[in-house]
């Protein structure tokens, strides 16, 4: 399986591109994850993968977007994106995931990629902005791969995504990428609607006649203040996503992309254990996309390192996420999310003014950790990978998880939620 994927990847991906990726993404990510781990040993915890929501505005009006993409537009400024990316660079970053809304609607997104050479970016995108004449500079940038977003085929993108052609506008634009020997990957929020779909060898082999070099499976998660919980993934579902997905790596010739499980098959959260926090389209530092409160802003004058290093907030969501659950602490637990937004009178970040209502609707549900159902990976290198630099980074050693897994499921039980449904 690697073998052909590295060879598919040599023959369809311009080799000053893929020369950007295994540096600044490769050798430069894996130090920048070391010295998070040497962080770590003082106490100090700022993350070596940071995500930036660059703007709140969309073209698309997808079923359960947590984004105000319908409110007046908001972004972040040039001159404060770079500031920030500059400051994280100084402390071993070398890699920036770009969400929005629609990234690509950002006027300055090009030039904030070509300000940086010297880093990669992962941009989250629908790929209906990229035309051919901005494929062709992204080639040209040359340090950023897009993250093309597919929720189903024909009929179901055009309804879970609130606009007509969405499947076949977006096909245009990864086409657009893959003519342009762009690293590009696909990534799907899996619900209850494209399960079916996508979660397939066939949809799989059909990425890899296309061209797309790597493929996202992340699940669907009900909160925003559109949530949709019929989309939500049944229990035996996400282990069924999870089976799916080890499966597969060690099976086809294309990379498969997770962010919720170690080597061993255990579930984790990357807010919990500090790899990754959120920024969101006014700058607030959030600890991840999903809970939408904040105490700090990139715009602090200490700098975006120091904020973060030093913030109460970010850590007391780390230390009771970790020491509760490990899986996301949004779905399983959002009375623990609301203890600490009034402990520290976080504000709320969203344009709606609404997350507090949200938060106190939501029904308590499972997310990826089920235990008894962890599936350890298969493939080698996945398995050696996670092991050394995506795993828990000892977040969760101090908790009693096999206790909180009964207090778990005796309350999911009480809400009215089963293990089996």
């Amino acid at each position: 399986m690697f073998p052909q994927l590295a060879l598919r990847i040599l023959r369809t991906t311009d080799m000053r591109l893929l020369g950007k990726f295994l540096w600044n993404f490769g050798v430069k990510g894996l130090l920048s994850i070391e010295k998070f781990k040497r962080r770590i040993k003082r106490g100090e915890y700022f993350p070596p993968f940071l995500y930036l929501s660059i703007l709140n505005s969309c073209n698309l009006r997808c079923q359960g977007c947590w984004v105000d993409v319908e409110a007046e537009r908001t972004e972040i400024d040039l001159d404060t994106l770079n500031r920030t990316i500059t400051d994280a660079k100084k402390h071993g970053n070398a890699f920036f995931g770009i969400l929005g809304g629609e990234p690509f609607m950002h006027p300055e997104l090009l030039d904030l990629l070509a300000a940086h050479p010297d880093c990669y970016f992962q941009v989250f995108t629908n790929g209906q902005f990229i035309t051919e004449k901005i494929a062709k500079r992204l080639r040209q940038v040359g340090n950023a791969t897009p993250l093309i977003s597919i929720e189903g085929r024909e009929v179901v993108s055009d309804e879970r995504r609130g606009k007509k052609e969405v499947f076949t506008r977006t096909m245009r634009g990864l086409q657009n990428c893959l003519r342009e020997r762009i690293l590009t990957g696909v990534a799907t929020s899996v619900c209850q609607t494209n399960i079916d779909e996508l979660c397939t060898e066939e949809w799989l082999r059909e990425l890899i006649k296309i061209g797309a070099h790597y493929v996202w499976f992340h699940t669907y998660r009900p909160v925003g203040p559109k949530m949709n919980p019929a989309l939500a993934l049944r229990p035996e579902q996400l282990v069924r996503v999870r089976r799916f997905v080890v499966e597969m790596r060690a099976k086809m010739p294309i990379g498969i992309v997770d962010a919720y499980y170690d080597h061993r098959g255990q579930a984790l959260c990357p807010m919990s254990n500090g790899i990754s926090h959120h920024v969101s389209p006014k700058g607030d530092i959030e600890p991840c996309p999903i809970i939408q409160f904040a105490k700090e802003n990139i715009r602090d004058e200490r700098g975006v390192f120091a904020t973060m290093r030093d913030s109460e907030f970010l850590k007391d969501f780390r230390d009771l996420s970790a020491q509760h659950t490990r899986g996301c602490v949004v779905l399983e637990r959002p009375d623990l999310v609301k203890q600490i937004v009034v402990k520290h009178g976080a504000r709320d970040t969203t344009m709606r003014g609404t997350a507090m209502a949200e938060l106190e609707a939501m029904t308590p549900r499972f997310s990826q950790w089920l235990p008894g159902e962890e599936i350890p990976e298969q493939h080698w290198m996945y398995r050696w990978a996670k092991k050394f630099w995506f795993n828990d980074f000892g977040a969760y050693a101090k908790a009693d998880h096999d206790g909180t897994a009964k207090e778990k499921v005796k309350a999911l039980a009480g809400a009215g939620v089963t293990h089996g449904g």
